[in-house]
């Protein structure tokens, strides 16, 4: 039986892990990829992105040698469900608000060129990238970030601030600054759910339906 990891010994990793989790997505490395720039990009960038949850997770349990509880994975109850669903219908509504009423207010306009491109998609693909989407970053910028800031600085509310911080900026490039609005609200109340239930599926769901009545419905 090993024996658990001294708080000298994980902190490093957690640094590590940290970097794998809110450092990566920012560089943008699909793009370097064979491919990431032409009409195969997107298909890259999913492959690339399931295979960096991968990574994540094995880094937890390998090298962490932590159990998936330890990044929010809880067995889901009725509750996981009805907060999950709840949630997603809420920020589904408030989005619905801020492209009705706020972006017109301030004159913004959503990268159309983006979306569209994502629409014109198969349904097969815009799922599977809604459902990438919901896994990998509730698992990154909620589950193992907040998780493993709250044990570094001993303040969650830091930690999901920070996480938010790295969660919203990823969203960027490739959608631009009127987008932040969205992103960073979204992640807001995402954050403040994953505070509040410490249950990761109950966030991927709530993700997963934020982003399916975008790219899926209709």
């Amino acid at each position: 039986m090993r024996e658990p990891r001294t708080r000298r010994q994980t902190v490093p990793l957690t640094l590590v892990g940290l970097f794998i989790a809110l450092v990566i997505p920012l560089l943008r490395l699909p793009q370097l990829l064979p491919g990431g720039t032409g009409t195969r990009g997107p298909l890259v960038r999913e492959i690339f992105y399931w295979l960096l949850t991968v990574v994540l997770l094995l880094y937890v349990l390998v090298i962490e040698r932590r159990p998936l509880s330890s990044v929010g994975f809880r067995r889901p109850t009725w509750r996981t469900f009805v907060w999950g669903i709840c949630s997603g219908i809420v920020i589904v509504v408030c989005i619905g608000i801020i492209y009705a009423v706020v972006f017109p207010l301030f004159h913004l306009t959503m990268n159309r060129a983006v979306y569209s491109q994502i629409r014109q998609s198969s349904l097969l693909f815009r799922f599977v990238l809604v459902l990438r989407a919901a896994v990998f970053e509730e698992l990154a910028y909620r589950g193992y970030s907040i998780e493993r800031l709250s044990e570094l600085t001993r303040h969650p509310t830091l930690a999901g601030g920070i996480a938010w911080i790295f969660f919203t900026f990823a969203h960027l490039s490739g959608w631009g600054w009127a987008q932040l609005i969205v992103a960073g609200f979204a992640g807001l109340l995402l954050t403040a759910l994953y505070l509040w239930r410490h249950d990761l599926i109950c966030n991927m769901l709530a993700h997963f339906i934020t982003d399916g009545a975008g790219f899926l419905l209709g």
